[in-house]
């Protein structure tokens, strides 16, 4: 299923209509029902007897992280990602929002290397969890920005920090973020920095260089750490002293409107990209199946073609070949079906390769007429033809076998259906995607080998 349809289907259980388009901002409504069915979702895709093993395994990570977000569902956790460039500030940010040191802060830049988390203080009752994430632009880049990345999007929320205009990097990772189809909130830090008409001119700034991303109300200012005053004492006898005032972080517009949002919304987030990850690992599941199947799939084919190839070179009654390998046509068309979970009966399956011969005969009339004419030629021509004509007659069977058996793993491929254009078409399309002569190179090479053997024997 297509993400945006996932997306739309999501936003019709949790009521989340009346919304801006192209921000994700659901209002919660009544979602309990919607939650339920996003964790029965969820317990059906890690209960799904089909998923082979090996697969399992692979995706052992996701298939954890959907536990883990089934957990979060039943906890009703509301996770937010601190996402942002290097020494904007995220780490200090995550601290003042939480009231104590949890994330670790440091001068040079790239400290936060793993991502971490802790339950906000003020709000445990709320369930709000900060996830701290490495910069994006690290000089160690690739690695950790995709760690970032990835962080983000298992997230619910999240929170962009930047500590002034956005560079291009920052601009172009708050549209991909926005592409994971959660909400955005952008933190400009260090606002202590800037008197107020210049804060208020680069918060204006900030909303219209983000329309469309995120809500105006999201781009809030924010003093993670601010920087120390500088105060002046004169004591009695005329002397000054400088001391250094250690300011308050300054971080209570953000803290409102995280609260704000899980006391409305948090458990609609959760169940949302709850449920956005398991279509994507749905999809990731689905592929590996095909893929698996693809690979079991050649090697039924060709095990077919070796058995056609040596019957058909090995018979001696003319034509007759040829009625035995449309039996073995029949009967790999009934292994693909079941490899696919889509099982033909035999007279389907003869029904199938007579649909596909017919097509096939009708792009290749002169190939397989070459074929009948090998066939009667094989029962005249005495033991010279075994190595010479019925090599080549055998390559052709073989290659036929390889064109029926593409064939009608697309039409399985695609649930028992040509699709819009038909087998025609379907057929020309296989034809074309193959190559003829290195498939004949091939068989004629096995089938000489085979042939070689059991004349020795």
């Amino acid at each position: 299923m297509a993400m945006d349809t996932l997306w739309q289907r999501m936003r019709g259980w949790l009521g989340t209509a009346g919304q801006p388009a192209d921000i994700p901002h659901p209002s919660g409504g009544s979602s309990t029902s919607a939650q339920g069915k996003v964790a029965d979702s969820l317990r059906q895709l890690l209960d799904d007897p089909t998923i082979p093993p090996a697969i399992r395994s692979e995706l052992a990570g996701d298939f954890t992280r959907i536990e883990n977000m089934l957990e979060r569902l039943d906890r009703g956790e509301l996770h937010i990602a601190v996402f942002g460039r290097v020494s904007a500030g995220k780490s200090a940010l995550g601290n003042a929002l939480l009231g104590r040191e949890a994330f670790e802060v440091g001068v040079l830049h790239g400290t936060t290397t793993l991502a971490e988390q802790a339950t906000l203080d003020e709000a445990e009752h709320d369930g709000l969890v900060l996830i701290d994430t490495p910069g994006i632009n690290e000089l160690d880049g690739e690695a950790r920005e995709r760690l970032a990345f990835d962080v983000a999007e298992i997230a619910d929320l999240v929170v962009f920090v930047a500590d002034g205009d956005l560079t291009r990097d920052e601009l172009d990772a708050l549209k991909v973020l926005a592409q994971t189809q959660r909400p955005l909130l952008l933190a400009l830090n260090k606002a202590d920095r800037y008197g107020d008409d210049e804060r208020q001119s680069l918060l204006a700034h900030l909303r219209e260089r983000t329309r469309g991303l995120l809500l105006a109300d999201d781009v809030i200012a924010v003093a993670a750490r601010p920087t120390p005053r500088q105060t002046i004492d004169t004591d009695a006898a005329g002397h000054e002293h400088t001391h250094t005032q250690t300011v308050p972080p300054d971080v209570a517009a953000l803290r409102e409107r995280l609260l704000d949002i899980a006391r409305r919304e948090g458990k609609t987030l959760s169940a949302l990209n709850a449920g956005l990850y398991a279509g994507r690992l749905t999809d990731q599941v689905s592929a590996r199946i095909a893929d698996t199947r693809r690979h079991m799939a050649t090697r039924l084919i060709r095990n077919y073609c070796l058995a056609k190839g040596v019957a058909v070179a090995l018979n001696p009654i003319p034509v007759a070949d040829l009625l035995a390998a449309a039996g073995l046509d029949a009967a790999m068309v009934v292994q693909l079906s079941r490899l696919y979970g889509l099982p033909l009966t035999r007279a389907e399956s003869g029904r199938l390769v007579a649909v596909i011969s017919a097509q096939l005969a009708a792009l290749m009339g002169a190939i397989w007429g070459m074929q009948l004419a090998a066939s009667a030629l094989k029962g005249v021509s005495a033991g010279l033809s075994v190595l010479v004509t019925a090599a080549a007659q055998g390559a052709m069977a073989w290659y036929a076998t390889v064109l029926i058996g593409r064939a009608a793993e697309r039409y399985l491929v695609a649930g028992k259906s040509w699709g819009e254009l038909g087998a025609k078409r379907a057929v020309a399309e296989v034809v074309a995607s193959l190559d003829r002569d290195s498939i004949l190179r091939e068989a004629r090479e096995e089938i000489l080998r085979r042939l070689k053997t059991s004349a020795a024997r």
